[in-house]
């Protein structure tokens, strides 16, 4: 069982804060829940705490397995031949587990189509969630801002794989400049 003050991921949702655990009455039936505050997207949601398992809510990662995360991206991939509906299916499956290398890997594959190929409508979105999701997560894990975190995801692509993502508000570091995870 979650404590108050612990960071824990909800899948699709990212990484956030539990605030309190209050009981409520929701439909007839009361509950104990979490109250979880989410950064990105400044949400507050609530999870049933006898469902923590079934929905996948997991503890966040370390400071060391930040820097494990980082280094997984690092790992050049060859990028799968599926046609756009089935890519997105598989991505969308790796992002509901949770599972932060999943997120990574989705991450990582989306920027480097992006570049490639370009994206469709639909994966750029997917991009900019999975993105999201995988910041908030490694930015609490780290103590690192969002606008650190992305511009360390930036430097991790482009330095294997030599181009300039198109991110938003986007932040060069220069080459010269070690940034560390902790």
């Amino acid at each position: 069982m979650f404590q108050v003050g612990d960071k824990i991921v909800y899948p699709m949702h990212g990484a956030g804060v539990i605030e309190a655990i209050e009981d409520r009455e929701v439909l007839g039936e009361k509950q104990q829940y979490y109250v979880v505050n989410i950064p990105m997207g400044k949400m507050q949601v609530l999870v049933p705490t006898a469902k923590v398992s079934d929905i996948g809510i997991r503890e966040i990662i370390g400071g060391n397995e930040a820097k494990d995360v980082l280094e997984h991206m690092r790992k050049r991939e060859e990028v799968e031949g599926l046609n756009w509906n089935r890519r997105y299916r598989s991505n969308l499956d790796k992002i509901k587990t949770g599972d932060i290398y999943e997120v990574a890997d989705v991450v990582r594959a989306l920027m480097v189509r992006e570049h490639t190929k370009g994206l469709s409508a639909g994966e750029r979105k997917m991009l900019d969630n999975a993105r999201q999701m995988l910041i908030s997560e490694l930015a609490l894990a780290s103590e690192m801002s969002e606008e650190q975190i992305l511009d360390l995801l930036v430097k991790v692509i482009t330095e294997q794989d030599n181009f300039a993502p198109d991110v938003d508000n986007e932040k060069h570091i220069p080459a010269n400049e070690d940034v560390d995870v902790n």
